[in-house]
């Protein structure tokens, strides 16, 4: 019998990326000769909600987008993933969101948004969506919308016993504040927001650990800091542990956190344990790694097994200096 496939619901940000590569990331000032254009579809709302499809979920989105031909394509291709856009809204009174991202040669970037609709996801659509929210496995929430509006999809969800997975993206001025904190089950960070989240150095295991540890404090049943090439650490009551990294040439890292983020939901989702699914996560962040794009470089379950397959990685017990 073929298992149910795990149901998530994404509240989040839909951007259309347009991104150059170039030799290295300007300064301030420096004007760089790049690349090609590439036009593809990002936001890490849409990114993870389209990664989470690929990897086997029923994922409804929740989301804003501008009523123009950017929204139109980006809900075009959400149906092509297979994902319920019932409430990604069409708002005639702002643009679709845009990142201007550029990639240096190593496979880093920079990335600045304009949020356009974004900005305007409402407490009032994450309403319209709650019955989807109460009926999923999983609520898996950014802060590239209004924190507000993140907040209060947490407590529907919560209030109907249903996990909350959010991704601290951007860390907000302040952090996160202690009520949406308290409703969330996972936290997944990446090193440098860690550390801005515990002002804490989070520069080894060790350290990134002792961070996990302080945000485990704050009411997440589960942490996972990603540390890029360095692996992660997953922590829970249990204890922690390190995961190295897929070993892997970067091509362009732009979705390899979205891809973790997403494949970590999967995983949870379906009730593996916290470490099994970080490792899986693992592997999808470290395909999207090599391809380019955001969404484009997204993989799908089966090129995921594939990985797996040929990968071995095993935790460790971080220390606990």
């Amino acid at each position: 019998m073929t298992p149910r496939r795990p149901r998530i619901v994404v509240v989040g940000s839909a951007n259309t990326d347009l991104v150059v590569r170039c030799g290295h990331i300007p300064r301030p000032g420096e004007t760089v000769l790049g690349g090609e254009l590439l036009q593809a579809p990002g936001g890490k709302g849409a990114n993870q909600a389209v990664a989470a499809a690929r990897l086997g979920a029923a994922v409804t989105f929740v989301a804003r987008l501008g009523d123009d031909p950017f929204g139109a394509a980006a809900r075009a291709g959400y149906a092509r993933d297979g994902i319920d856009t019932t409430h990604c809204l069409a708002d005639p009174s702002a643009p679709s969101g845009v990142a201007l991202i550029l990639v240096d040669g190593a496979g880093e970037n920079a990335i600045a948004v304009a949020s356009g609709a974004n900005a305007r996801l409402s407490v009032a659509d994450v309403d319209r969506a709650a019955a989807a929210i109460r009926g999923a496995d999983l609520l898996l929430l950014q802060l590239e919308v209004p924190l507000a509006t993140v907040t209060h999809a947490a407590r529907i969800a919560r209030a109907a016993g249903v996990p909350v997975l959010l991704d601290p993206a951007p860390v907000p001025d302040g952090g996160i504040p202690d009520e949406l904190a308290a409703l969330v089950t996972v936290l997944k960070p990446n090193e440098s927001e860690a550390a801005r989240l515990t002002s804490a150095a989070t520069g080894d295991v060790t350290s990134a650990a002792g961070a996990a540890r302080q945000l485990l404090a704050r009411g997440p049943h589960l942490v996972v800091v990603t540390r890029g090439a360095a692996g992660a650490v997953v922590a829970n009551r249990d204890g922690v542990v390190a995961l190295p990294a897929f070993s892997v040439t970067a091509v362009d890292t732009t979705a390899a956190g979205d891809a973790f983020t997403a494949a970590l939901a999967v995983g949870l989702a379906e009730r593996l344990p916290p470490a099994e699914a970080a490792r899986r996560a693992a592997a999808a962040g470290a395909l999207a790694a090599t391809r380019r794009g955001a969404q484009p470089s997204l993989p799908t379950r089966a090129e995921q097994e594939a990985f797996l397959a040929a990968h071995v990685t095993a935790p460790r017990p971080a220390a606990d200096r």
